[in-house]
């Protein structure tokens, strides 16, 4: 049973917080700052920087020309680095070091000089057209089958592997129809001898597509 002092004592009031109090403007700061990391990070979330883009089609090998570029608003975050800006400087002679397509952004990576290609374009003969719709970028296989020595030709062997091509141009036949008029492969430099002494000695070029192939 509760005395009679006890009832006597008067209950504990909540005081209004003061603007001077210490833990009051501690939270104040701290969803302050909350708020300006989450509007810093929209922004720069939603922030576009001048890229280079391709401007038509760039083969491996092809020498590299501000004309060659357009200029398009892109939105990469981290990765942006990785890619030309608008306003960096083409490195002097540089070449094409892989394959750039219409409307592509340009990798740093794909730019450099023409001694530093470790593949080189050669055109080889073809009997038959590729299947429609293939163009530069895809991979083939290249066979040859070297003269036997007596009018004939040797069991076809696979020299290239998943080859790039750099260039496939098409023309209309007498028929109408599509037939590939130049063909161009990238060549590995240890590859190079064994490929030109089979085209040099007349061999049989047998060229055919492969759709799963890597470099």
């Amino acid at each position: 049973m509760s005395s009679a002092a006890d009832l006597s004592v008067p209950a504990a009031r909540l005081k209004r917080p003061s603007w001077k109090d210490p833990r009051l403007l501690t939270g104040i700061l701290l969803v302050l700052a909350s708020l300006a990391g989450v509007t810093a990070l929209v922004s720069s979330a939603d922030k576009t920087v001048p890229m280079l883009a391709a401007r038509e089609q760039v083969a491996v090998g092809a020498a590299l020309t501000s004309a060659d570029f357009v200029v398009v608003d892109a939105r990469l975050g981290d990765l942006e680095g990785a890619y030309l800006r608008a306003a960096d400087q083409l490195p002097a002679n540089a070449v094409a070091t892989s394959l750039l397509r219409p409307g592509e952004l340009v990798p740093r990576s794909a730019l450099g000089q023409a001694d530093q290609l470790d593949r080189k374009p050669v055109a080889l003969p073809l009997d038959s057209p590729l299947p429609e719709g293939t163009g530069p970028g895809f991979r083939v296989d290249v066979w040859v089958a070297l003269p036997d020595g007596s009018n004939g030709f040797g069991q076809p062997q696979l020299l290239l592997e998943a080859a790039e091509i750099s260039q496939l141009t098409r023309s209309s036949s007498a028929l109408g129809g599509l037939q590939a008029e130049q063909l161009h492969v990238l060549v590995p430099d240890q590859q190079m001898p064994v490929l030109l002494h089979a085209l040099s000695n007349g061999a049989r070029i047998n060229v055919v597509l492969n759709p799963g192939g890597t470099p």
